[in-house]
């Protein structure tokens, strides 16, 4: 097809409407202020180790990562379902029987919550296994702490497990985030598990740029602002377009798009080197039970080589006034005094200022119509659905379902 069709950005959605824009005939061009693809999705090599760029793990059970990604060649490597929890000096275990049977009597023994809660859970679990994603859309929206709340469940598993545990998630401590989207996130755990690719999750975007055969993907062109079939650059050159895919946050560089957004929730991810001897026994994420004097929200262990040191990654949600030497400082102590671990030197410290969009109310999918902004423009990324991988894949198909509708008057 003869159309001109530019995409903004080549993070994970922009990747996705190219291969979806290809799929129909065109031949894209992507343009991407970067030197590599990803967008928020990234990875670092340091001393050996590999960093992603912000704690993520993807959903093995999202529809559209299974959909566009072959888990196989991206050599997944799963967490067990479950969590370690520290609390008042204790190590304490809650998991899922169902996946590992060895977690049966530490979950339900342990001092994480009631075994009422314990049963709630898996009757949760039960409930959003029958209920479909677009039931789970259409439904009320509360905040999750009003609905976890509803459901029964006490208010010692509230703070010791689901505020740490999905503080990491949604990136912010009180549980406002909407109803919806916390039991899509509870169904996906429930039907497959957390993964990373054993590479870092770069492996991502990495696999979705190789199945581009049509596409032209033009590195560090900064986009300063778009108009009606136009791009104009940092450089001030220019680039005319019939058609182009805003596949990053709009706001900066389309003047009407100034209030798209609700602002952004923030984040950041140290990493350290530590003694292998201080790694969990299960490959699960470690939580310490909501304390409000602590930064220290969760921490795991990626997959390293089998060597005598490992890699340690700790995120922290809470806003503070530390600048990076005292966080550093304050980190490891809270690591020693509250998980018991004992840093050997820190690696790197990522300051994700836009690591989700704070969004009032969230969908899993709109008519491809509504990703249209003008006549030449549409819009793709999580920012249009929720802060999620699978969002943003949703949004990039749209975005690239919509031109075509509007190219061929054909609608699939």
């Amino acid at each position: 097809m003869d159309k001109k069709i530019v995409i903004v950005g080549a993070g994970v959605s922009g990747l996705i409407a190219a291969q979806q824009l290809e799929k129909y005939g065109y031949s894209p061009v992507i343009y991407e202020a970067d030197k590599r693809v990803g967008g928020r999705v990234q990875s670092d090599e340091v001393e050996g180790y590999v960093l992603d760029r912000g704690f993520q793990v993807l959903l093995s059970a999202y529809p559209m990562a299974k959909q566009y990604l072959d888990y196989k060649t991206l050599n997944i490597k799963s967490f067990v379902s479950g969590s370690y929890i520290f609390k008042n000096g204790e190590q304490l275990c809650i998991g899922d029987p169902l996946r590992d049977i060895s977690l049966l009597w530490p979950t339900i023994f342990s001092k994480v919550g009631l075994f009422s809660d314990k049963l709630k859970v898996f009757k949760l679990r039960q409930i959003l296994k029958k209920k479909t994603i677009d039931a789970i859309f259409k439904d009320e929206e509360v905040t999750t702490l009003q609905y976890l709340q509803r459901f029964g469940f006490s208010e010692a598993i509230i703070n010791s497990f689901f505020k740490p545990f999905f503080t990491g998630i949604f990136l912010e401590t009180e549980l406002r985030t909407s109803s919806r989207m916390f039991e899509f996130i509870f169904k996906m755990f429930g039907e497959g598990e957390a993964v990373i690719p054993k590479k870092g999750i770069q492996e991502i975007p990495n696999q979705l740029l190789s199945k581009l055969k049509q596409t032209d993907v033009k590195y560090q062109q900064e986009v300063e602002t778009i108009k009606e079939h136009t791009l104009v650059f940092k450089d001030a050159s220019k680039v005319t377009f019939d058609y182009c895919i805003v596949a990053t946050e709009a706001s900066g560089i389309i003047p009407n798009m100034a209030n798209a957004v609700n602002g952004w929730k923030s984040t950041q991810t140290l990493y350290f080197e530590v003694d292998a001897s201080m790694v969990f026994k299960k490959h699960m994420i470690g939580l310490l039970a909501a304390t409000d004097d602590v930064l220290v929200n969760s921490i795991s262990f990626p997959h390293t080589k089998n060597t005598p040191n490992k890699l340690l990654s700790v995120s922290v949600v809470k806003q503070h006034s530390f600048n990076e030497f005292e966080l550093i400082k304050r980190i490891a102590e809270e690591l020693k005094s509250y998980f018991n671990i004992t840093i050997i030197k820190h690696l790197k410290t990522y300051n994700i200022k836009k690591a989700l969009p704070n969004l009032d109310t969230v969908a899993y999918s709109v008519y491809p119509s509504e990703t249209q902004l003008t006549n030449s423009i549409y819009l793709a990324g999580d920012t249009l659905l929720n802060g999620s991988l699978n969002a943003a894949m949703v949004s990039g198909e749209l975005a690239a379902k919509a031109i075509h509708e509007k190219i061929t008057g054909y609608v699939e």
